[in-house]
């Protein structure tokens, strides 16, 4: 909501005082909607060109993630760490192999059904188990898991950025379309030179609207809207990153306690529940 609220105030800025330092509205309303259209309309036939069809259909979902904000928020965190507990626990007192049936099938796991928010979650819950299972296979070089899960989420976190860096490229764009926008407008006056200049003068204001637009457009709309959906990408990227941590410490050798204080010191600070509040967390689930 805080991109909407600033988005709403910037408009209000530029227009507001635009109009109050005694800027006439009425040309500008009148060419706005041909030349949003003519720019708007290039944009989307760019981002088209640009990318796959899976990309063009999951946008909605990565606006509606600037608008929510991250996925993940400080409970998520908790239920994350304490799932991750129970399953190092039990493969701390009982080997990794009794944890067999639990990576194989998570819905049928009475360990995963103690956190369905993470069971339901296909991406953090697959992760868990892929690296649970290839533990299981004897890979006990801590640093080769880490170097492995880390080249996984590395890719991950490319391809989620992907439609962010899309719009960058937009944004970088859209002063170019706001140009073309602006000459077909310069193209109409041209043709109609022998009108009186009064005519001739709104016909030029109208043809720079489009400019007005690109530029507006490009650094006003596009490019925070860009910005804010990089940097919720990769708050949500640091929730799987727990996972690696946790586990990396585990085959180190750690004490199931201590990974999960490993990973809670790992959590962004703005989220980071306190050492005591994990401690008793964890206490309670013994």
């Amino acid at each position: 909501m805080l991109y909407i609220g600033g988005l709403i105030f910037a408009l209000l800025c530029v227009f507001g005082s635009f109009a109050a330092s005694g800027g006439a509205l009425a040309p500008l309303l009148a060419s706005m909607p041909f030349e949003l259209l003519t720019i708007l309309g290039a944009a989307i036939g760019v981002f088209i060109m640009s990318n796959s069809m899976e990309a063009v259909k999951s946008v909605f979902g990565y606006l509606m993630l600037v608008i929510k904000g991250p996925r993940y928020g400080r409970q998520n965190y908790l239920d994350l760490l304490a799932l991750l507990y129970r399953l190092l626990k039990q493969a701390n007192m009982k080997g990794i192999a009794s944890l067999e049936n639990d990576f194989e099938s998570p819905e049928e796991s009475s360990i995963f059904a103690t956190a369905p928010m993470i069971k339901a979650d296909e991406k953090a819950c697959d992760l868990i188990c892929d690296y649970l299972r290839l533990i299981s296979m004897n890979l006990d070089e801590s640093h080769q898991l880490d170097e492995i899960m880390g080249r996984e989420l590395k890719k991950n976190l490319h391809e989620d950025l992907h439609i962010a860096e899309s719009f960058t490229s937009i944004s970088d764009a859209l002063p170019a379309l706001g140009i073309v926008a602006a000459v077909l407008g310069v193209v109409k006056t041209m043709a109609a030179i022998s009108k009186p200049p009064a005519v001739l003068g709104e016909m030029i204001a109208g043809a720079l609207v489009g400019t007005f637009l690109g530029v507006l457009l490009a650094y006003g709309v596009v490019s925070p809207l860009a910005s804010r959906m990089q940097s919720v990408v990769k708050m949500d990227n640091h929730y799987y990153d727990i996972i690696r941590t946790v586990l990396v410490a585990f085959v180190q050798g750690q004490p199931p306690q201590v990974c999960i204080e490993i990973g809670r010191k790992a959590i962004p600070e703005e989220l980071m529940p306190g050492f005591a509040e994990v401690d008793t967390m964890l206490t309670e689930l013994v």
